[in-house]
Parts: C-alpha cells; sequence; structure tokens
C-alpha cells in the first residue's frame, strides 16, 4: 500500500527522495519501495522520517497492510511450542482467493460436462 500521507508530507516539504535516502542511509531505489508499500518501513525509519519532516509520527504513519498467520505446531514429547508467523500481503491474499474461486467454478464445469456424457 502506498504510504500516501508520508508522499504528500515529503513533497509539501520540498525534501527529494534522493535526501531521505541519504538520512537513512540507503540508495533512492529502496526508500522509494518504501513509499510505494513494496518494502516495510521499520519503527526506527518512521521515526526518523517524522523527525526529519518536523512532524508527528502519527500525521504520517500508515500501517503495513498485510495478513498475519500464526500456526501453532506442538512438538511432541519435549513439551516444546513452536510459533511460526506469517504476513501475506492483503493483495496477494485476494488475487489468490480469486484464482481459487476460478478453478472451483471450472471443476464444476468439467463435473457438469462428465455427467451429461
Amino acid at each position: 500500500m502506498q504510504k500516501t500521507k508520508l508522499i504528500e508530507t515529503r513533497k509539501r516539504k520540498n525534501i527529494s527522495q534522493e535526501k531521505m535516502a541519504d538520512i537513512l542511509c540507503m540508495d533512492v531505489s529502496n526508500y522509494n519501495r518504501r513509499e510505494k508499500g513494496t518494502a516495510k518501513i521499520s519503527l526506527q525509519e518512521w521515526q526518523k522520517i517524522a523527525d526529519t519532516l518536523q512532524v508527528p509520527l502519527d500525521e504520517i504513519y500508515e500501517n503495513e497492510e498485510s495478513l498475519i498467520f500464526i500456526f501453532n505446531d506442538n512438538a511432541t514429547g519435549n513439551g516444546n511450542i513452536v510459533s511460526n508467523n506469517y504476513n501475506i500481503p492483503v493483495s496477494m491474499w485476494e488475487s489468490q482467493k480469486k484464482y481459487i474461486e476460478k478453478l472451483e467454478a471450472e471443476i464444476e464445469s468439467l463435473k457438469a460436462m462428465l455427467h451429461k456424457k
């Protein structure tokens, strides 16, 4: 998800992506990915960006859009619990959901064709 509030504030303050990238010690393409929402912005980076733009953090901060799945696997015999956390972007989740629906419709169509024979 594009960071609209961040982009608008940065432009309003006349600060280039190049300058922001320098302040965050990264190249411009990496900073650009963060603004576009294709790379995560860490909390430390958010704070540094807010300080640079001289605005409160909540004025520019936007949540990362993703779904979080937590699978708890219980290991038998020793009492250990392993937690695996997975972040899946909402756009990918929706795309996969549409694809599954398409495949399910195709399966139903093929079943109908088989029953006609």
